[in-house]
């Protein structure tokens, strides 16, 4: 129980570092690519807006707690 305790944090931990240091990662829909294939031809990427990354899950949810905080403290 206590190691699959550990694993968990060291997991978060090393997830939380990647989004400190590498806050975008390559989208997935285009595969980091920025256009897709569409019937009438090529369009830019609905997800990425054809910027070929995207702000990372954990990036998204540290940056709506500091806003919360912010908000907060003021």
């Amino acid at each position: 129980m206590v190691l699959a305790s550990l694993a968990i944090l060291l997991t978060l931990a090393g997830y939380a570092t990647l989004c400190a240091i590498s806050p975008f990662g390559a989208c997935r829909k285009c595969d980091a690519t920025g256009i897709r294939q569409a019937r009438k031809g090529i369009k830019l990427c609905r997800r990425c807006h054809g910027q070929r990354y995207r702000l990372r899950a954990g990036r998204r949810l540290l940056n709506a707690s500091r806003t919360v905080h912010r908000d907060g403290t003021r």
